[in-house]
């Protein structure tokens, strides 16, 4: 085919198809504008997932009606006035593309007045072509109506999930603007049907509740303001996975007014997937890779295998230090200083969680029968058994000293604390008392080695043997003596001081394992590994003295609360809870 200047319409929806990729996209750009025209209050109502209809009220400041027209062509914007512009944004809309671009693939019907104008317009256009304009009586601010969405671009809706999936696309995205701007009020109507309504009071623990639930709000940590040095991150030699642009020094949060804010699930509030963690850049809802995995690193060791946080981390700074102008749906961003903002969040998060509360036991008790409707009572008899369940206390920032009263079923020592009973597993306990210390003699190139009596042969596979070869150095400064002995095989003549039981064998296949899967980071989870061979098992006895010992060295850790794996090490029991169960409340 001979090469051609494509036509208009054409270049319209190729433009529409990078900036609008399913209703939820038009939500988002449509919220946008009501932002940045200053709304205190922004209505969205949708039906059959958006595809029906999309329509987003505001009371922000209205466009002119000699000015309504201009907005819908491309590249026209009140937000930039030169390319200088471009490297301090400040408003969330910048481009010009968004409303030509719904316009191109949807039939639009706006009616708008400012404060200044007595009487709005209305303006109605089809595949982007204007076909209606009139003076209309309307109310301070903007309603933007997108009804049959792609009409014209079938291929594309043949694209779109099923409504509910859609719909579902759309409550997640109002939900995360309630969460960046508290103080305006938002709502989503569904079909009629009111599924979201924030208060706007500001508040963002307001907004958690509604968006999460009280309880699960409850479990959620305010992250406090940070003052002071960063230190250096993990990983000394570089041999992590951390992603490009992570510093191997310590920082300090003072770049360009740079600050962190928000809110943290406790570890002990954990989901599935990662859908709940709320990354927000000067207000602008974003998916960070970058910080995403600073969270993560906060949270290492804290989670279990597989879970994710639930957090909303808000990062405010210079726009200058921020260049939201590298995708097409604004859905990333780059800093100009990447490494000090991922100190930052990284360390003010872990901060917050070293104030996590510890989990507190509320018995199985029966509950009086509930007073419902004749119809709809339980059968006499039957009685609601309310589930046991994990609540918290206020957080702390270390665990209360603790008197060791006993071992129960060979694997919780029993304890009395200022505010109750506490139950301590004691073999998450002890794990991350070796995991801590197996860090701090590392860091210090200093990693106690026990010699065996008699040298342990491992026999390996050849891919076995190449990663034993590949990682020699790394496993001797942990505190293992290897040394080849003839084609695959290996003798193991020390082993890190830790590991004084056990089977050494399996032990090292499991680091072996570790280094095979893990590619970059195998090291640290070889380290748990290492701490799980070496602790005390569920099971085995100990002696008074032993309880008490190791009961003083987790008061001593950094993170006591959880073993390496993210298990909780200890649960309570309070005194208030106590007495309410023997009747002495």
């Amino acid at each position: 085919m001979p090469i051609r200047i494509l036509s208009p319409e054409v270049v319209s929806k190729i433009a529409a198809g990078e900036v609008i990729e399913r209703p939820a996209s038009v939500v988002k750009e449509l919220i946008e504008n009501s932002i940045d025209a200053g709304a205190s209050e922004i209505k969205v109502e949708v039906r059959q997932g958006g595809r029906r209809l999309i329509r987003v009220i505001d009371d922000g400041r209205g466009i002119p009606a000699e000015e309504v027209e201009l907005a819908f062509e491309r590249y026209s914007t009140s937000k930039l006035k030169d390319a200088e512009d471009l490297y301090r944004i400040a408003t969330l809309g910048f481009r010009g593309e968004a409303l030509p671009s719904i316009a191109a693939v949807s039939k639009v019907t706006m009616v708008t007045r400012t404060k200044e104008q007595e009487i709005g317009v209305l303006l109605r256009l089809e595949g982007g072509k204007v076909i209606k304009r009139q003076k209309k009586g309307a109310l301070r601010g903007t309603v933007v109506s997108v009804e049959d969405l792609f009409f014209n671009t079938p291929a594309r809706l043949k694209f779109l999930r099923k409504e509910s999936t859609e719909a579902r696309h759309i409550s997640d995205l109002v939900t995360r603007y309630a969460l960046a701007y508290p103080s305006m009020r938002f709502s989503l109507l569904s079909e009629g049907r009111t599924l979201f309504r924030s208060t706007g009071s500001g508040s963002l623990y307001d907004v958690l509740i509604e968006v999460y639930g009280l309880e699960t709000a409850r479990q959620m940590l305010e992250i406090a303001p940070l003052q002071e040095p960063v230190p250096s991150q993990r990983d000394p030699k570089g041999q992590g996975s951390r992603p490009k642009g992570i510093p191997r020094e310590g920082m300090r949060e003072e770049a360009e007014g740079l600050k962190i804010s928000g809110y943290v699930g406790a570890p002990s509030l954990h989901r599935a997937s990662g859908r709940y963690l709320t990354i927000l850049i000067n207000g602008r809802w974003v998916r960070d890779q970058l910080l995403g995995y600073a969270i993560k690193e906060a949270y290492h060791t804290l989670l279990p295998k597989g879970r994710y946080p639930v957090a909303v981390v808000r990062v405010a700074l210079s726009p200058q230090e921020v260049d939201i102008n590298v995708h097409p749906a604004k859905a990333e961003v780059r800093f100009r200083r990447s490494g000090e903002v991922f100190a930052a969040v990284q360390k003010a998060v872990r901060h917050t969680l070293k104030g996590a509360p510890i989990p507190v036991v509320a018995p199985p008790r029966w509950t009086p029968e509930p007073r419902l409707p004749t119809s709809l009572r339980p059968s006499p008899g039957q009685m609601a058994l309310e589930v046991q369940r994990t609540e918290e206390i206020a957080p702390s920032k270390n665990i209360p000293p603790l008197r060791v009263l006993g071992q129960l079923g060979l694997t919780y020592i029993i304890a009395e604390g200022p505010e109750g009973m506490y139950l301590i597993d004691q073999h998450a306990a002890h794990e991350r008392v070796l995991y801590e210390r197996l860090l701090g003699e590392r860091a210090k190139m200093a990693v106690s080695s026990q010699s065996l009596l008699e040298p342990l042969s491992l026999d390996l596979s050849p891919e076995e043997a190449a990663i034993v070869e590949e990682n020699l150095d790394t496993l001797r400064s942990w505190g293992f003596d290897l040394e080849p002995f003839g084609g695959q095989t290996y003798l193991l003549r020390a082993v890190p001081a830790i590991l004084k039981e056990g089977d050494l064998s399996q032990a090292m296949r499991e680091v072996i394992d570790e280094a095979s899967r893990q590619a970059g980071r195998w090291e640290e989870e070889f380290v748990i590994s290492l701490a799980c061979h070496g602790a005390v098992r569920a099971g085995q006895t100990m002696s008074e003295g032993e309880m008490r010992e190791l009961v003083r060295q987790l008061e001593k850790t950094n993170s006591p609360r959880t073993c390496p794996h993210g298990r909780p090490t200890m649960i309570h029991l309070s005194a208030e809870q106590l007495q309410k169960e023997f009747g002495r409340s």
